[in-house]
């Protein structure tokens, strides 16, 4: 019985840890974070992310310039599903990811699809080692709005979501690790 235990207590362990490198790579892109983006995945992992397919290096090299240079984007995952075989688990992941960039900034292009990883267990840390993209919904419309500044979108809503290192989210970190 207590073997059993065990097991079932290193699967949820292996299971959360997963589910938290998802969450990761969800910040690290939205807020166009290197660091934590690449902590997601092995360095010698391989994405198949849409028009993009090849070693991870490539993909966040194309990426994060884009993603820099302006326009907004939120991702989330949802429905992960975890099938853990050892050191290797295959995960299906849901996602909506509502996005404009800086080319077109009052195109608003809203995501849904999958992600399907083969993640691995190196020296006890789990990470993606392959990505395929897998797209289900695609919706682009002209919202006008979208163009404006953040102070006239928001108005009051304030503070607003922006990339790294000026996103809310590190002043937030930093304080409670510092206890400020």
């Amino acid at each position: 019985m207590e073997q059993a235990c065990q097991a079932d207590l290193r699967a949820l362990l292996d299971k959360e840890a997963i589910r938290e490198c998802l969450l990761r790579y969800c910040r690290g892109i939205d807020r166009a974070d290197e660091e934590l983006l690449r902590s997601a995945y092995w360095p010698d992992a391989h994405d198949s992310h849409g028009a993009y397919v090849g070693p991870v290096d490539g993909f966040i090299e194309q990426a994060l310039p884009r993603l820099r240079s302006g326009g907004r984007g939120v991702h989330q995952v949802n429905n992960i599903l975890v099938e853990l075989h050892g050191d290797r688990a295959a995960v299906e992941s849901s996602f909506l990811a509502l996005q404009t960039n800086a080319a077109a900034p009052a195109l608003e292009t809203f995501l849904c699809g999958r992600y399907l990883d083969r993640f691995e267990r190196r020296g006890g840390t789990w990470r993606i080692a392959q990505r395929t993209v897998v797209y289900d919904w695609i919706e682009e419309r002209t919202r006008p709005e979208l163009a404006q500044e953040n102070a006239a979108l928001f108005a009051r809503r304030q503070p607003t979501g922006t990339r790294s290192p000026a996103d809310p989210v590190y002043a937030f970190l930093e304080g409670v690790r510092t206890g400020r």
